[in-house]
């Protein structure tokens, strides 16, 4: 059964995310939509706003039918590693298209952009123009190299959801994948600012949400519900000066080798980020400290969460092992059904059952289970704090 991969966070899920499935199903006919998602922490380096379940929950109650786990070590990568790993896991469960939103106006313009950054003469341009200006952030020197070799086009790499759409296309130029690639416009506000209408973009959200603003204008309904139901069993969003002391416990912990062999360390992070972490008292100092004119904010944030949680250089160096499920709809357990006789990777519907998996698979899944375990100690009630709570969390089936 044809199905169409969408990658995400729904960090929440909001109306902009409803346009972008409706104006998927309407481009490429309805078809079954399955979505790879960042678990309880996203690529920005920060905790996710609700637990996954809930977000994957809210999503197959809006659209979607499908909803598996992009395991720790890709949801903390860079943008490259991320969609490498979300778009390959799709691919591995057989998706036939890839559906994606950009800022662009044709995606033959980001096609353009992505087939010209594989190129070894461009790859090559960029190591050496960090080489002569080591000021200069991978971004910055990326933009200048395609200024010169493609002009104004360049542009088109300057916005959030353009730069993921690229990544996205390389990604399946670079695994040789046969993904059909769909691009759905973005509407509304901008992606970090604040807008106007019903659209607006989930980091406005998130800023609302936890000064306590009401935000049903912006959602589903039925997101909406499923949020108000979670907080009303005592997890809803977590306590941000909570997760925060038990982040900053375990850079504590850490000493300078384990700090040099985080993901992408190079350039003397893991090194500020250990004596960083030794003496600064809150994680915006740590950040702070870390941080300089070639690093971006997002790469900092992504090193610290990796250090709290575990991560280590080369985990995420291939594809995902496994499909996690996390929620599904009636028409996503038929389609489950189907996809299981040819998938290339196991689909995990029981979390116990991930036990029976390859060695490195185990480890991978207890990786992701213990950073769960760390988010949980966020929750309001306490009951909801208890350890091993991924383990023995099944998908939630939406009748």
């Amino acid at each position: 059964m044809d199905f169409i991969g969408v990658v995400c966070e729904y960090n929440p899920f909001h109306n902009g995310h409803a346009h972008h499935l409706r104006e998927t199903r309407r481009l490429a006919g309805d078809l079954p939509i399955v979505c790879v998602m960042s678990g309880d922490f996203v690529q920005r380096g920060e905790a996710a706003i609700f637990a996954k379940h809930v977000r994957a929950e809210a999503a197959c109650r809006c659209g979607a039918d499908v909803v598996v786990e992009l395991p720790l070590p890709w949801a903390l990568s860079s943008a490259e590693g991320f969609a490498r790993g979300a778009v390959g896991l799709l691919a591995a469960l057989g998706a036939k298209y890839l559906s994606f939103g950009m800022e662009a106006e044709k995606l033959e313009d980001l096609d353009f952009l992505a087939r010209k950054l594989i190129e070894p003469q461009t790859v090559a341009s960029v190591r050496a123009r960090m080489e002569r200006e080591p000021e200069l952030s991978f971004a910055a020197a990326r933009q200048r190299v395609l200024a010169e070799l493609c002009g104004g086009s360049a542009r088109e790499l300057e916005t959030p959801n353009n730069i993921l759409a690229v990544e996205y296309l390389k990604a399946i130029y670079e695994l040789r994948l046969e993904l059909t690639p769909i691009a759905v416009r973005r509407v509304g506000s901008a992606h970090d600012g604040a807008g106007e209408g019903t659209i607006r973009s989930a980091s406005e959200l998130r800023a609302l949400l936890k000064r306590g603003a009401d935000v049903s204008a912006f959602v589903p309904k039925a997101a909406a519900a499923v949020y108000a139901h979670d907080a009303g069993q005592g997890r809803g969003m977590p306590s941000q000066s909570v997760l925060e002391t038990a982040i900053l416990s375990r850079l504590r912990a850490l000493d300078a080798q384990r700090c040099a062999a985080l993901p992408d360390a190079s350039g003397g992070l893991g090194e500020r980020l250990a004596r960083a972490a030794a003496e600064e008292p809150t994680l915006d100092a740590v950040y702070a400290a870390v941080k300089n004119k070639r690093l971006a904010m997002s790469r900092v944030r992504r090193a610290c969460l990796c250090a709290a949680l575990g991560v280590t250089d080369g985990l995420a160096c291939a594809t995902p092992p496994y499909a996690r499920l996390l929620a599904a709809n009636a028409r996503g357990r038929e389609l489950l059904g189907e996809i299981k006789k040819s998938a290339a990777v196991p689909i995990v519907t029981k979390p116990a059952a991930a036990r029976e998996l390859e060695r490195e698979s185990v480890e991978l899944f207890t990786l992701v289970a213990l950073a769960h375990d760390l988010y949980a100690l966020g929750f309001r009630a306490v009951e909801e704090r208890r350890g091993g709570a991924d383990w023995r969390t099944g998908p939630r089936i939406v009748e």
